[in-house]
């Protein structure tokens, strides 16, 4: 199945206790069905120094399950991602506006 949300995308959390919080994606796992947003789900994970990174206590992005996530749409409100064919391309829309993403 696709994935209705890529790199790079626009979200906000519906869910858990960045609830409320936007951010952009970073990376996805599709296999894990979990994405990694910038600034949301932190956790402090004790890193050791090595000779690129001085270590000690670092905050770092945890994923977040995609469910949890719901895309923005060009008036900055959550929308549900669906997919049409356009010609014979494949493309992702937002429910809400029906506008191409």
């Amino acid at each position: 199945m696709a994935a209705k949300l890529k790199k790079g995308d626009k979200v906000v959390v519906l869910a858990g206790k960045d609830k409320g919080k936007e951010g952009t994606i970073s990376s996805v796992n599709p296999k894990a069905n979990k994405a990694v947003v910038d600034g949301i789900n932190i956790a402090i994970r004790a890193t050791r120094q090595t000779q690129q990174s001085q270590g000690g206590r670092i905050p770092k992005a945890m994923p977040i399950d995609l469910s949890n996530l719901a895309l923005l749409d060009s008036n900055g409100k959550p929308t549900r991602v669906g997919f049409k064919m356009d010609g014979d391309k494949k493309v992702r829309f937002a429910k809400t506006t029906g506008d191409v993403i």
